[in-house]
């Protein structure tokens, strides 16, 4: 098992009801592929940015990733108003998250610190309440999500609680291929820039030997060619990362261009769509057709061998 109490894998996997995603079940015959599609940043409920995104979902089948800020903050995700619930929510029981800073923030946090409302919705899928971390496996794929409210959950240094759980996460990994999901970006040319916070981490899964990391906050996609934690171009070993905060809420814009960076949007809602398959993966953003209208011709789609 990869979380720490295997009781919360237990109920994870009967929630979803997918036999054998967080275990070492048989894949089913003819089965070699898997899809993992999703993106950050929903909903703020002031436009129809989440509405088009969660169509895109609604014809795309396998496990939907949530790179944080389901919501704007104000309210939570239960509640319908909260523009959150009544989109992607639909797609809830498929749904694996990650928590942003909106979803410690605002209507979304209690009186004692924490996500309380965003570990309430979405339960067992979202890890243990007050980590948020946790791991699961997808054909012969290791999923890692984590959590980047450093604060929140002890720190995010390499003597962190998380960080440790990371390593032994990894060292007991036997699948060939591995993602990792959070919400704050270690490189980004967004307005928020780089969070040097996640370095650690990123140095764990470059040692470990990861392909893909995956992240929200900057309300934009980029996408990164394989790189070191240092921000090096490293082609054989490198971590490709995507930052897609593109689910629905008001767009930003780009600041300075990083180096690395291949590809950036900064006009089209969308959704990242993996296609993960033993030895490889293919990549694509799916653009939300009309949301805005000028941006809705952007896509980007590409494929790479596992380390």
């Amino acid at each position: 098992m990869s979380w720490n109490k295997d009781i919360g894998v237990v109920c994870v996997a009967a929630v979803l009801g997918l036999a054998g995603l967080f275990g070492e079940a048989a894949p089913l015959a003819g089965i070699e592929e898997e899809v993992l599609v999703g993106a950050g940043n929903v909903a703020d409920c002031e436009g129809i940015g989440d509405e088009a995104t969660a169509e895109l979902l609604d014809t795309t089948r396998g496990t939907v990733f949530m790179v944080g800020d389901n919501s704007d903050g104000s309210r939570p995700p239960e509640d319908p108003d909260s523009c959150y619930a009544s989109n992607w929510g639909r797609h809830e029981s498929r749904t694996l998250p990650v928590p942003g800073d909106h979803d410690y923030a605002g209507g979304v946090a209690s009186s004692t610190g924490g996500a309380t409302d965003y570990f309430d919705y979405f339960g067992a899928r979202a890890g243990e309440p007050g980590k948020g971390y946790y791991s699961y496996d997808l054909g012969g794929w290791h999923v890692v999500a984590l959590n980047s409210m450093c604060d929140e959950v002890g720190g995010c240094d390499e003597d962190s609680p998380m960080l440790r759980w990371l390593e032994r996460d990894l060292a007991a990994n036997d699948k060939p291929c591995t993602l990792a999901y959070w919400h704050h970006p270690l490189f980004s040319s967004g307005p928020n820039s780089n969070h040097i916070s996640m370095w650690a981490a990123w140095d764990a899964l470059y040692l470990a030997g990861a392909d893909v990391v995956v992240n929200g906050h900057d309300r934009v996609y980029e996408r990164f060619a394989p790189q070191t934690p240092e921000g090096n171009p490293d082609p054989n070993r490198g971590i490709r990362e995507f930052v897609v905060g593109t689910g629905g809420a008001s767009l930003d814009t780009f600041g300075e261009s990083k180096p690395n960076s291949e590809t950036r949007n900064s006009g089209t809602h969308g959704v990242l769509k993996f296609t993960l398959r033993p030895g490889g993966y293919e990549w694509e953003f799916v653009p939300a057709e009309g949301v805005p209208a000028e941006g809705s011709a952007f896509s980007d789609s590409g494929s790479d061998d596992c380390h």
